[in-house]
């Protein structure tokens, strides 16, 4: 089994900045693409940002020059840095990985952290 566990989340006014933290555990060989998205109320989930294993980044227009994705593969760990907050940012974030354990590769998904930009 494979867990997916997001940290960093919470209440933060527009301009300010917030880092979250996703670690993976469990039954290991590789991870491959790691990566963020958002769900907002009424709305669909949407990507944020991915970062492959060789260290390859993409990102949403709209957090492009705000955002910034990393991993540290020696801890199994993506972030998410995010600065210049705005309240259009206000959203569940959900980590996405992908996984090889055993024979498989897989999608795991976190459970989510709540992210609200607001004064």
């Amino acid at each position: 089994q494979v867990q997916v566990v997001e940290s960093g989340g919470g209440l933060v006014q527009p301009g300010g900045s917030l880092r979250l933290s996703c670690v993976v555990s469990g039954s290991i060989r590789s991870i491959y693409t790691m990566g963020w998205y958002r769900q907002a109320p009424g709305k669909q989930r949407e990507l944020v940002a991915t970062i492959t294993s060789g260290g390859t980044t993409n990102y949403a227009d709209s957090v492009r020059g705000r955002f910034s994705i990393s991993r540290d593969n020696a801890k199994n760990t993506v972030y998410l840095q995010m600065n210049n907050l705005k309240p259009e940012d206000t959203a569940v974030y959900y980590c996405n990985v992908w996984v090889l354990s055993g024979p498989e590769l897989n999608g795991y998904w976190g459970q989510g952290t709540q992210v609200t930009v607001s004064s």
